[in-house]
């Protein structure tokens, strides 16, 4: 037997170097798993009663894993991103987006970031979402001279805002490894990931001001709308978007009240815009709107903003669906990403885009990339419970008590731990091998010293952490030499530009999502003022 001190060195550096040498993380760690069994426990005890002992742990682990419903909706969110990947939405939602903001200094930039921060509301997927900006906006910024670097980090860390939006895929695993609520995770990342995304363009704006020859403005159209008259047709396509959402509102509502579902029941939570009280006010929503089109707009201006903004239509519509059904009460997360794959779909025929050809195409990837997460899950868990019956997280836990840090001191080393893992490895193992040890720490941990203009609420603590964890798998996505953002976008990219020069672009954007990094750290509560 081996003690685990020994065994916890032998682990770290057997990782490196199956990584090193190109070993992939799935197979390293079921490997990894079977040797701390072998180094802990006699043979003889693993062997002895076939379907008992340390092994039959192992296999509870991953059964436990891969039969939790919840992770169905990670393939069906990779369908979802694929289709929408290969459909026209992500373009006509980019020529809407460039409609009213092409005049802006950095205004091809600033809409890269805002259309990622749309893309990633509807898939939380990372990799399609830097390839397809990268497809879209990246010929057109260098076309109109925009400053390299620049639109090389606008697009690769834009792309990464899935990792902290919801419906995000790593939130979702962190759920299910730790047993807590995800719809709690999604609430608790909407602002943090929304802060992220405006520190992007807040950065953007002051850099395209300060370096204007990093953003020229491109050639004016004399035919296009300006000033003012581009913002009442704005506020037409508002309007008139607003009806139609009040009018499906107040429908619902209607059709709640015929059948009786919304009956107000005490200890039930009443329907999100449902109720029968729900509909005067929708009602006088909708006459609001109506006399904006009609009074303020006019119905020629409202025609042609609404012509000119239409492709942001159906995005909002996935994320209505997604995130509605989500939040409203109506479905798990499951079921919302099931919902989410069928709308795109539907989307795609009416739109007449989607063909077989497309279909195949996306269930392919959507395969090879599920298979891919679900092989590094096998192996993760299998180490995580190997480790975990070997006694890990209770020599780590006593070990990192023991030093008798402050408690920021600790979440600081894990903070470190984080960062490197994330330089050399996938998120998905880093979730699945670290989190076991690491969140049981931070439980233990006094939440009142968490913090430092301000403290989390202890229930919220497993929560915080998840958040924060999430913002570093942002860094992790751009940092070298592994920063799969660069290899993402290095597959699209005109072929002047080397991986060199695209880990150069990334610098400035690495220092903005440690700054955001440190903004959860010091001020918690702005990841649970939703909860």
């Amino acid at each position: 037997m081996v003690d685990i001190g020994t065994l916890s060195l032998i682990l770290l550096l057997a990782m490196f170097a199956l990584l090193a040498i190109g070993m992939p993380l799935g197979f390293a760690s079921a490997f990894l798993a079977v040797v701390t069994l072998v180094l802990k426990f006699d043979v003889d005890i693993l062997f002895r009663t076939w379907g008992q002992g340390p092994l039959s742990v192992l296999g509870q682990a991953v059964y436990r894993q891969m039969t939790n419903y919840v992770l169905i909706s990670v393939p069906l969110f990779i369908f979802m991103a694929a289709l929408l990947e290969r459909s026209g939405i992500a373009r006509d939602m980019y020529s809407s987006l460039n409609v009213w903001l092409s005049r802006v200094r950095g205004g091809i930039a600033i809409v890269t970031s805002v259309m990622a921060v749309i893309m990633a509301a509807m898939s939380g997927i990372i990799g399609g979402e830097v390839v397809l900006l990268g497809l879209i906006a990246l010929p057109q910024m260098l076309r109109l001279g925009y400053n390299q670097n620049l639109a090389i980090g606008t697009i690769c860390a834009s792309g990464s805002l899935g990792t902290m939006i919801p419906p995000s895929i790593v939130l979702i695993f962190y759920g299910l490894v730790t047993e807590t609520s995800i719809k709690a995770l999604f609430t608790a990342s909407f602002l943090p990931g929304f802060m992220l995304a405006s520190f992007f363009i807040i950065y953007i704006i002051v850099t395209t001001q300060l370096s204007p020859e990093k953003a020229p403005l491109p050639p004016e159209d004399p035919d296009a709308p300006k000033g003012g008259e581009k913002g009442l047709m704005f506020l037409g396509f508002l309007s008139r978007f607003g009806i139609w959402i009040t009018g499906v509102l107040i429908l619902r509502a209607l059709f709640f009240t015929v059948t009786g579902v919304n009956e107000v029941v005490e200890g039930v939570d009443p329907i999100l815009l449902g109720m029968v009280s729900d509909i005067p006010w929708l009602a006088g929503a909708l006459v609001i709107f109506a006399l904006i089109v009609f009074f303020v707009v006019g119905r020629e201006r409202t025609a042609a903003g609404w012509e000119m903004g239409k492709g942001l239509i159906a995005p909002i519509v996935v994320i209505g669906v997604v995130l509605g059904s989500i939040y409203g009460g109506i479905t798990g997360i499951t079921e919302a990403a099931g919902m989410g794959a069928v709308a795109v779909f539907v989307i795609g025929l009416i739109r007449r885009e989607m063909t077989w050809d497309i279909v195949y195409d996306s269930l392919m990837r959507t395969l090879k990339s599920t298979g891919t997460i679900i092989w590094v899950t096998i192996g993760a868990a299998a180490l995580a419970a190997a480790y975990t019956l070997a006694g890990g997280p209770q020599y780590v836990a006593n070990m990192i008590v023991g030093a008798d840090m402050p408690t920021m001191s600790v979440i600081l080393v894990m903070m470190l731990i984080f960062l490197i893992m994330g330089m050399f490895m996938d998120w998905v193992g880093i979730v699945l091998l670290v989190m076991p040890v690491f969140l049981p720490i931070v439980v233990r941990l006094p939440a009142e010293e968490i913090g430092w203009f301000a403290h989390v609420d202890a229930r919220y603590v497993p929560i915080w952490f998840g958040v924060v964890f999430c913002m570093n798998m942002q860094v992790s996505f751009l940092s070298p030499p592994f920063g799969p953002a660069a290899f993402y976008l290095k597959s699209v990219a005109p072929a002047h530009i080397s991986l060199t020069d695209i880990f150069r672009g990334f610098l400035p954007f690495i220092a903005l999502q440690l700054c955001a990094l440190a903004v959860l750290l010091a001020w918690p509560p702005i990841v649970t003022i939703f909860l």
